[in-house]
């Protein structure tokens, strides 16, 4: 009787035991990562190599500005705009150029805008785009600007040889350019724009005229980019202006309605915020995210 306690009691122990023994071996597989679930890390970008290449398709063996006397501020610089930020989003190069070329001329870099004038053609941009692209920002940063870049456009292709003026791209007449400017408008908006026109208080009348005709008429109608393209530079072009958070959200709504999507928009404010920094990239992103909610 005594023997059979024993054994009893020792098989109980036993088997407290193997299961003890068993949940410890089963927790441990499932912290296991096993080939079923585990996640591939992502790749990681060489973002030293890759901004030395997208800076070399670009500009060649010209130096970074300031180089010689700021190398560590230099490769920043390139390390970031060239190895980071180009490297992200679904922008076009043709894109990523024609919306550095507005920001610069909206900022006033002659520096660096001169350089991505000559980047911009040695990639294939054609001097039509590029002069359009300096067209398209006069409504929205003034004719002065515009003139500045012009001058800067026109003597990068002077040195390359390029026979000036180019080719017209007007679409319009002094007789059609407020019908068609209108129509423009309208294929943006929708009827928001018959009341805009409607509000508009009788003394400040013909500003939505001067806006018909010549931002849309005399502008948007031309020939050398399409219209997802211009409404994209627009938007790039406004955040870049900041402080004009009402605009910007109509023209974040234009751009969904030509075809371009919150990916494409999102991408351009990325574009844009090494040459305008991070307080008017977010104040754009929080525009985009209030006019497109996830």
């Amino acid at each position: 009787m005594k023997d059979y306690k024993i054994l009893k009691r020792f098989l109980r122990i036993a088997a407290i035991s193997l299961s003890t023994l068993t949940f410890i071996g089963t927790a441990a597989a499932a912290a296991e990562p096993t080939d079923n679930n585990m996640e591939e890390p992502p790749i990681a970008i060489d973002r030293v190599q890759a901004g030395d290449e997208k800076y070399q398709r670009l500009f060649g063996n010209t130096k970074v500005p300031e180089e010689t006397t700021d190398p560590d501020f230099a490769n920043t610089m390139k390390r970031f705009i060239y190895g980071e930020v180009e490297q992200q989003g679904n922008l076009t190069d043709k894109q990523r150029e024609l919306i550095t070329l507005v920001v610069l001329e909206t900022t006033q870099n002659t520096t660096l805008f001169k350089m991505h004038v000559g980047g911009a053609l040695r990639i294939g941009i054609t001097p039509v785009e590029i002069k359009e692209a300096v067209y398209q920002s006069a409504p929205y940063v003034g004719f002065p600007k515009a003139l500045d870049a012009l001058h800067i456009v026109n003597a990068v292709l002077k040195a390359q040889r390029i026979k000036l003026p180019l080719e017209s791209q007007t679409t319009v007449t002094e007789e059609d350019r407020f019908e068609k400017g209108l129509a423009v408008q309208k294929k943006i908006y929708g009827d928001y724009i018959d009341k805009m026109r409607a509000a508009a208080p009788e003394d400040q009348k013909h500003i939505q005229d001067y806006l018909s005709a010549f931002c849309f008429g005399d502008t948007y109608t031309r020939n050398g980019l399409d219209l997802r393209m211009r409404e994209l530079l627009t938007f790039a072009i406004i955040a870049s202006l900041g402080g004009c958070e009402s605009q910007l959200k109509g023209h974040i709504q234009g751009n969904i309605n030509v075809g371009n999507d919150k990916k494409t928009i999102i991408s351009a404010a990325t574009q844009c915020m090494p040459y305008i920094g991070f307080p008017r990239t977010l104040n754009a992103l929080r525009c985009i995210n209030e006019v497109l909610p996830e």
